[in-house]
């Protein structure tokens, strides 16, 4: 289970003036938009000035590249896992699962290479990949086995299972995210139980 503190050492920070908050919050927003659309190695110049900072402020933040590709990556991760909780708590268990399903999906398309960069330079057993790691998988076994209590999904799935497929369906739509959803849907047309 991801708790409240889980979710919140990913995205901890040191104590911030309100305006050095804001810029920290800009450059994530600018940084997440970035390496989304250009990969993990978007000009970090490009970077400051979508945030509307200078570049001085952008290392003062985040020295390194690296620092900046971390708290983006673990900042996702907390969304992600984030809307996860708040399906958790909702009422229709299949539409849950469904729902995050697609939330997975869209975390995997926005990460371009932020993965890669990260198990590069920090090896696949860091904190970061490993605390990231563990909590989308725990998100993906709560929501997972409370469809499964309801019936309505395959008791033989794992959150390994499904992340794995979700995962190969971003990988074969790269080229054409226009059939991310229909993909998306035949898989989880193929969890649901059958009568």
């Amino acid at each position: 289970m991801t708790t409240d503190s889980q979710l919140a050492k990913l995205t901890e920070a040191p104590p911030m003036r309100a305006d050095a908050r804001r810029s920290h919050e800009r450059l994530l927003t600018a940084a997440t938009e970035a390496f989304a659309e250009k990969g993990a190695d978007a000009p970090l110049e490009d970077i400051a000035k979508r945030a509307g900072v200078g570049i001085g402020t952008l290392y003062r933040h985040f020295p390194t590249r690296l620092d900046l590709q971390e708290a983006v990556y673990r900042s996702q991760v907390a969304v992600v896992c984030a809307q996860g909780e708040d399906l958790v708590a909702g009422p229709a268990p299949e539409d849950a699962f469904g729902s995050w399903l697609r939330a997975l999906a869209s975390y995997l398309v926005t990460k371009r290479g932020l993965a890669s960069a990260l198990i590069a330079a920090k090896g696949k057993d860091s904190e970061v990949i490993s605390l990231c790691s563990q909590n989308i998988r725990s998100t993906a076994d709560r929501l997972l086995q409370r469809a499964q209590q309801a019936g309505t999904v395959r008791a033989d799935l794992t959150a390994m299972d499904v992340m794995m497929l979700v995962h190969g369906v971003v990988v074969a739509t790269e080229r054409t995210p226009e059939q991310a959803d229909r993909l998306l849907s035949l898989t989880f047309d193929g969890l649901r139980i059958r009568d």
